[in-house]
């Protein structure tokens, strides 16, 4: 069985590799293997460091899957029907696993062991082979156990709070980690070098480091831990195949306090605010939002900078709108109910923009002034003060307007699989979406910018002004669009993009980009940020409102004749990549058309 889905398996991967797939394979195998090779570097130059970057790796296996959502290619409902035993299934399934790029790459990341092991000689190197090999299976484990037990307990909005609280501050210290970097450059690591060795990825290098009676206790115990986490494994997936699914949150004891009698938009934005506090995908996608913003601000004050702090607020609204920007397609073909009500179209929209606003507005407007008043900043007052309203007004217009122009088509609530967390839209183009809005959100607030960079307090009218007229027209675009062309949105929703002769043409005439070209976009789209915004946009600011703190910003290290031409060559790489990323697509579909 086990060589059955070891086959199943590369099959899967084989034919997955098309398209934005493809290039995703590309680049994460790349990046792995850059990775991998980074730690056996370590093992050679810094030992020291060694278990703390296989504590990593650790990390890695245990929070990654969960961060995408489960990571599952064989799940372990498609063989339910199958007479094995459970732990035979786990086995199995676990013989699947491996056959993974991840699997390879950490492998190589544990060749480290070995090298760490030729310094205490040749015993020692055998030793590290067999710790390698166990703490690779060791990983993978106690990854897809962390998956299994998450999977039965992610049925509630506490557990979608606490994985939205994971996801959110691995993505914050993606962002902002080098701030703990900075704060470990002075602080004494000698508590977390222990604790580090304490986990299984550590466990390894203490057996090489001891003698051999000892060594071999300790991979003798490692080998029982594996054998306890297949059978854990096995117990869990018994459960899973054969208890009955159930999404959503259990319903209560008691009867819901009804809503007060409204009518029109009203009506909508009741049943949006429910919806926002009850379905599990957007409980979890707004406490990500706002995880993100307050550990990607409080980051920096690990060593004691405070300037990101007033602006908590403003990014938790963007990342709200990013993670909002799919909001027709999560509720799936419920559409069918508005485009069967005459005149319900505008109600909709407006009700969901009113939901919107209550359900992220006051939130962020707290951690706005608390932000604000907590820093210390005095300079930061008119500037949140102008651009909170700007940013607000132009997201609640943005999440509308996008909803209903570039849908991702996803599973309808009620057939969702066992993660009630994943709507099984394509996660490529969720995330597509989510970085047009985070792009798109903060040019509403430029002329409120602009403003207060001309007078610091006349930023403030200009950004209500500038709010209210984004939401109410790109409300108004989006009530035209959902009017004039919900039917073939409901249509998407239904069949998916691949539905009717005119789409299946369209995606004819448009053949897929090279992979080269492919993977340069997606890599342009994944950096770009980085030379606009941190290496650009905000030295940029610090110059103009002469902050001394040069933190990581690499103008500010620079002297001060090549401080301004070192941000506009930031700026403008950061604009040409993205420039490259939207426009060639372009270029080439219209060249390909023109050959046809």
């Amino acid at each position: 069985m086990a060589v059955v889905l070891i086959r199943m398996r590369l099959a899967l991967l084989r034919n997955s590799l098309r398209g934005d797939r493809a290039s995703w394979f590309v680049l994460g195998t790349g990046a792995g293997l850059v990775l991998a090779v980074g730690t056996i570097v370590v093992a050679v130059l810094w030992p020291s460091l060694l278990p703390a970057a296989l504590a990593v790796w650790l990390m890695g296996w245990v929070f990654g899957p969960i961060f995408t959502g489960g990571g599952e290619v064989l799940r372990p409902e498609y063989f339910a029907m199958i007479p094995a035993t459970p732990r035979r299934m786990a086995a199995a399934l676990l013989a699947g696993a491996f056959a993974s790029p991840a699997v390879l790459t950490t492998l190589v990341a544990l060749i480290s062991m070995v090298v760490y092991g030729w310094r205490f000689g040749p015993l020692a190197v055998l030793v590290a082979l067999a710790a390698a090999m166990i703490t690779l299976v060791t990983m993978v484990l106690i990854s897809r156990v962390t998956v299994a037990v998450f999977g039965l307990l992610v049925r509630s909005r506490a557990a979608a709070v606490l994985a939205a609280f994971v996801t959110g501050t691995i993505l914050a210290l993606s962002g902002n980690g080098w701030a703990l970097a900075v704060a470990a450059a002075t602080a004494d690591l000698s508590l977390a070098g222990t604790l580090v060795r304490l986990l299984p990825s550590g466990w390894g290098i203490a057996a090489i480091e001891s003698s051999p009676p000892v060594a071999l206790g300790i991979l003798a115990a490692s080998a029982l831990a594996v054998v306890l986490l297949v059978s854990a494994w096995g117990a869990l997936l018994s459960r899973r195949v054969t208890s009955a699914a159930r999404g959503g949150v259990p319903a209560r004891r008691r009867g819901p306090r009804p809503f007060p009698v409204v009518r029109g938009m009203h009506v909508v934005a009741a049943k949006e605010l429910r919806t926002w506090s009850r379905d599990l995908i957007r409980v979890h996608l707004l406490s990500f939002a706002f995880f993100y913003a307050v550990v990607f601000t409080l980051l920096p004050v690990s060593f004691g900078w405070w300037g990101m702090v007033p602006f908590t607020g403003l990014i938790a609204v963007m990342m709200g709108a990013g993670a909002s920007a799919n909001l027709y397609a999560t509720d799936g073909t419920a559409l069918w109910l508005t485009l069967m009500t005459p005149g319900a179209e505008r109600h909709d929209v407006r009700g969901r923009q009113l939901a919107w606003l209550l359900a992220v507005g006051p939130a962020a407007a707290l951690l706005s002034v608390a932000g604000a008043a907590a820093s210390g900043e005095t300079w930061a007052w008119p500037w949140v003060a102008g651009l909170f309203p700007a940013v607000l007004g132009g997201a609640a217009g943005l999440v509308v307007l996008i909803a209903v122009t570039s849908p991702v088509p996803a599973t309808d609530p009620h057939k969702r699989g066992s993660n009630p967390l994943n709507s099984g839209a394509d996660e490529g183009g969720e995330t597509g979406l989510a970085w047009l809005m985070l792009i798109a959100v903060p040019v509403t607030a430029l002329p409120a910018a602009a403003a207060i960079l001309i007078e610091p307090w006349a930023g403030v009218p200009v950004g209500v002004v500038t709010g209210a007229l984004c939401a109410w027209g790109f409300g108004r675009i989006a009530v035209r669009r959902l009017t004039s062309g919900g039917t073939e949105l409901l249509t998407l929703m239904k069949h998916g993009s691949a539905a009717g002769p005119a789409a299946r043409e369209e995606e004819t005439s448009a053949p897929d980009l090279p992979l080269g070209h492919r993977t340069a976009i997606i890599v342009c789209y994944c950096l770009a940020w980085l030379p606009l915004f941190p290496q650009g946009l905000v030295p940029m600011f610090f110059k103009l409102f002469g902050v001394q703190d040069r933190v990581w910003f690499l103008a500010l290290y620079m002297p001060d004749a090549w401080q301004w031409p070192t941000i506009t060559f930031m700026v403008s790489v950061g604009l040409l990549m993205y420039g490259y990323a939207i426009l060639f697509p372009m270029r080439y579909k219209a060249a390909e058309t023109e050959r046809a």
